[in-house]
């Protein structure tokens, strides 16, 4: 993997991304500490993949359309792609991926994948959008799923942190098959009290927490009296929490889409949480990650 990373910065926050999968990598404020996590290969060494076209697995990790069958892994094909950076100055940096041959043969349309990165004050901005720049309607989900430290920079123990979402999420949790990534029918109560979710990792041994139909577009994340992420998704409607138990991190992921439910057996543009774009049209995802110091 390559490492030569590109840096942001506005002297308050410092962003570094790597032009692999345009993925953040860290975020330091001027003092040095890390929010990003610490991507210890013991429980998992990613970063903040960006997941497209797809968003989890699909039903044998194929493509089906039109009597075809294409085979694409978990989270798609982007994370692990080479993106072109065509612009790089000061606090900002825009990446860029294409359809080539060999995304045509797991996915078979064409788009524009562009990904912007911007500092302000103490919140770095992230937007994607997708281009259609075919004559057919385009079909695609995408997320987001950046790997927060925890704890967060500061004296809060881990035992202390929690989300405190925008919006009251009464609705049930869902989670996927451990055996098969597939979205399982049955959900369960959610651990959401009054708005508050304490982390803990016993959430996390079946896998990640997903709401699939999310009231809130923004959360909080830290300890009370201790540094805090405050976290904006706005057009993106569902939302993953996730990590391998014992880690030193937490995946905070706003996904528009999600794995394939464990019945659904149609053609990949019928699935729950696509987006079908009309041609030469684009649809941003952004996501807003504010420091509040203590």
């Amino acid at each position: 993997m390559s490492e030569e990373l590109v840096t942001i910065t506005n002297g308050e926050l410092t962003a570094r991304i790597n032009p692999l999968g345009a993925e953040l990598w860290s975020l330091t404020d001027s003092s040095g500490a890390e929010y990003m996590t610490d991507a210890d290969p013991a429980f998992w060494g990613g970063h903040a993949p960006l997941l497209f076209p797809i968003v989890g697995s699909l039903s044998g990790d194929v493509l089906r359309l039109d009597g075809r069958e294409y085979p694409l892994p978990r989270h798609g094909f982007a994370r692990r792609s080479a993106f072109s950076p065509v612009h790089v100055e000061g606090n900002e940096a825009r990446f860029r991926l294409t359809d080539s041959p060999d995304t045509r043969a797991v996915y078979p349309f064409g788009f524009v994948l562009e990904v912007s990165f911007r500092i302000e004050g103490m919140t770095l901005h992230i937007e994607t959008s997708v281009f259609n720049p075919s004559a057919d309607p385009l079909p695609f989900s995408f997320g987001y799923h950046p790997a927060f430290a925890w704890p967060l920079p500061g004296r809060a123990d881990k035992a202390a942190h929690k989300l405190v979402f925008e919006a009251d999420e009464p609705q049930d949790v869902r989670r996927v098959s451990r055996e098969t990534g597939l979205l399982l029918a049955q959900g369960e109560p959610t651990p959401i009290n009054a708005r508050e979710l304490p982390l803990n990792e016993d959430l996390f041994r079946a896998d990640a927490l997903i709401w699939d139909h999310l009231n809130s577009r923004s959360l909080r994340y830290g300890a009370t009296d201790s540094t805090k992420l405050d976290i904006a998704f706005p057009d993106t409607p569902a939302l993953g929490v996730w990590q391998v138990p014992g880690a030193r991190y937490i995946c905070i992921e706003p996904w528009q889409g999600h794995a394939d439910p464990e019945d659904f057996t149609g053609d990949f543009p019928e699935k729950p949480g696509i987006v079908l774009l009309a041609p030469r049209e684009t649809r941003s995802f952004r996501m807003d990650v504010s420091v509040q110091p203590r």
